[in-house]
């Protein structure tokens, strides 16, 4: 089970391994963080910035149908790739985080290394997802 920050409201949702997903005993399972605050998100980023750890960030909004389809995609690759941090964001909710990361569309997903955007996906492709995913995370 993932760390869930109290900063982020226990919004958190902890991932568990299914068997067709398992991990190292040694790897801590993932966790997507979700954030509903500016606050919370700006805590994360200042912590987390300067990470050799990819980190994800989705940004996503209540509405889009493309965005619930690939929901289930973003749980599984949390499950699986348990060495990269994930980070959902409502547009609607933070319009200047999405702001600040250019976001014009959702879902995106921005690939992040010691603060520094390294790539992005926008659009619900999953394989194009688990592509860019294989070429950041080391």
């Amino acid at each position: 089970m993932g760390t869930i920050f109290s900063c982020c409201k226990n919004k958190a949702e902890s991932l568990i391994s299914s068997p067709e997903n398992e991990t190292p005993a040694a790897a801590a399972p993932s966790t997507i963080l979700t954030f509903h605050s500016e606050k919370a998100w700006k805590e994360h980023w200042e912590t987390n910035q300067n990470s050799t750890k990819l980190m994800v960030i989705h940004f996503t909004a209540s509405w889009c149908g493309p965005c619930r389809f690939i929901e289930p995609v973003i749980k599984e690759f949390a499950a699986k790739f348990t060495d990269i941090m994930f980070a959902k964001i409502d547009i609607d909710e933070l319009q200047s985080v999405a702001k600040e990361w250019k976001v014009e569309a959702v879902p995106t997903f921005v690939f992040v290394k010691k603060g520094i955007e390294v790539d992005k996906v926008v659009g619900a492709n999953k394989e194009e997802l688990e592509k860019k995913i294989g070429e950041q995370r080391f």
